[in-house]
């Protein structure tokens, strides 16, 4: 075992601060890095805050990491110390249900085991997360980071990023298609970089009209404001595809109505409550309403390559570890272009 500084929520009404951490040292399958970025995500403050009451304290959020490989195990052959490498949501699952066997190992039918806030498999501790100085990660749940993009601004990719990649894979986004983008957040705002490299016809739909500039700016060819009943009623039946990436309660029929004939709709959005669904909607047109969670490693490799060949990386503002609740304030209002990323050189040494 080594000792690390991590930030920790003690419990659901304290605000997160230093703890001192105990990491396992590598095992033979393991890669031991030292962290430089992780990422902000919203799930992080709804564990920290026991939203979803199933968090076990002291709880150290963090599932957007970029760091450096400081040591591998015995049997390591793919990663060298040195080497800039990343890590997301999951650190193992089961690797043997047939999910698992074809590279989707979020959605292991055991469960995976997640970066932070689960119970590992061998030893039975409890994970703990990217906001820490350091994190040991059985090699096969470790991502390669293409070294010519800005680690920071990578961080995102390996939650938000994947998010919005795999569906706009799975469903085979590209030209000739009409594809819209739900929200301009921290998954829309990738949402819509991805689907206009992927040769889409982009349309962003937003709530605020402040975004418009934003959304052009980052690959929509257009945008419509959605509390717009006149801009809403023109694009029925237009839409290939649509990715919605509101967490927030909404009208989920606004935007079924939208697609074409045998269009899909993605929700990658978690709204804390169900979403009413005219299954009219659905008859008429045998449109399809569907849902996506992350993606597996493999996937999400590529989706980094690809990152790397094309030069796409997340909108971020950078802050310092002290900076943590200020961040889960502002992301409460959606006061953040597009997600908040760590420097983790400003974590304290010591406790």
């Amino acid at each position: 075992m080594f000792s690390c500084v991590g930030y920790a929520a003690t419990a659901a009404d304290a605000r997160l601060g230093p703890i001192k951490l105990d990491r396992r040292d590598p095992g033979p399958d393991d890669v031991q890095i030292d962290i430089l970025y992780c990422g902000v995500c919203h799930s992080d403050l709804h564990q920290a805050r026991n939203e979803w009451q199933n968090t076990i304290f002291p709880c150290v959020p963090g599932h957007e990491i970029v760091g450096r490989v400081a040591k591998v195990g015995a049997s390591v052959t793919r990663f060298h110390a040195g080497d800039l490498v990343g890590v997301g949501c999951m650190v193992d699952s089961c690797r043997e249900c047939p999910s698992c066997r074809e590279g989707f190992e979020q959605y292991c039918e055991v469960g995976f085991v997640p970066t932070y806030n689960g119970e590992e498999r061998q030893g039975g501790g409890i994970t703990f997360g990217g906001y820490s100085r350091a994190v040991v990660v059985d090699q096969a749940f470790v991502l390669k980071v293409p070294e010519k993009l800005d680690p920071a601004a990578v961080a995102p990719l390996l939650c938000a990023g994947i998010t919005t990649y795999s569906p706009l894979r799975h469903w085979k986004v590209g030209p000739g298609q009409r594809v819209g983008i739900v929200g301009l957040g921290g998954l829309g705002h990738m949402g819509v970089k991805f689907a206009r490299a992927f040769g889409a016809e982009v349309v962003l739909f937003t709530t605020s009209a402040s975004k418009v500039s934003d959304g052009l700016r980052l690959g929509a060819h257009e945008v419509v404001l959605s509390k717009d009943a006149g801009a809403m009623a023109k694009e029925r039946g237009r839409f290939d595809f649509i990715l919605d990436a509101v967490a927030a309660n909404h009208d989920i029929n606004a935007y079924l109505d939208l697609l074409k004939r045998d269009g899909t709709l993605v929700q990658v959005g978690a709204p804390e409550t169900p979403l009413p669904v005219s299954v009219f909607s659905l008859l008429m047109k045998r449109r399809n309403f569907s849902g996506s969670l992350i993606g597996g490693i493999p996937e999400t490799q590529e989706m980094l390559d690809f990152c790397g060949e094309h030069d796409i990386t997340a909108d971020i503002e950078m802050i310092r570890m002290d900076q943590i609740e200020d961040a889960y304030a502002r992301m409460l209002r959606s006061d953040v272009k597009y997600r908040f990323v760590i420097d983790m050189a400003t974590m304290p040494e010591s406790v």
